[in-house]
């Protein structure tokens, strides 16, 4: 089982740049299942997201990816996330996969609602990645009353079997 962290000391911390192949894997699928606790216990949902980095190369290198996605605070997830120091983790994979090329990520991270200039440009992000949003009146109206989220990944895996069974490659923010 190979396993690549991007790091010099093996761990995958550090504040390393996200590997470039966690990157485009990130980029190449649009839904991730969320994992949640609440007071019901565990939960998971699908969520449509799109991806954005820092408003600058250097610290988008260091910090990492951010995810958006849309979802009502009301909703389970939604008041589960909403609370202080909420945290998710979550999967993303294209559906009907053998498992010989299996490819998916998984992740954890901190999770918060968008306001004012920073949801203006995730919104933007999150656009640019689904223009049926914009295309539709209804849709996008809908959506704009929405809460629009960012879960900031601390931790992913990028699982490739393509590259072997078991190919893993990992990264933690530092």
């Amino acid at each position: 089982m190979a396993q690549k962290t991007g790091t010099e000391d093996g761990n995958g911390t550090g504040g390393s740049p996200c590997p470039e192949a966690i990157r485009r894997a990130l980029a190449a699928h649009t839904t991730m299942t969320l994992a949640y606790t609440d007071e019901d216990g565990p939960q998971a949902c699908a969520v449509l997201y799109a991806t954005g980095a820092e408003s600058t190369a250097a610290a988008a290198a260091v910090s990492g990816p951010v995810l958006y996605f849309v979802t009502a605070a009301t909703t389970r997830h939604g008041r589960a996330l909403a609370g202080p120091g909420a945290r998710a983790a979550f999967t993303a994979q294209r559906d009907g996969q053998e498992w010989t090329g299996l490819t998916g990520l998984q992740g954890r991270g901190d999770c918060r609602i968008l306001t004012g200039a920073d949801r203006a440009a995730a919104w933007q992000v999150y656009l640019a990645r689904f223009p049926f949003v914009a295309g539709s009146e209804r849709l996008r109206d809908a959506l704009e009353r929405t809460s629009l989220w960012e879960l900031r990944p601390d931790w992913l895996r990028l699982i490739d079997n393509g590259q072997g069974f078991g190919h893993k490659e990992e990264w933690s923010r530092g």
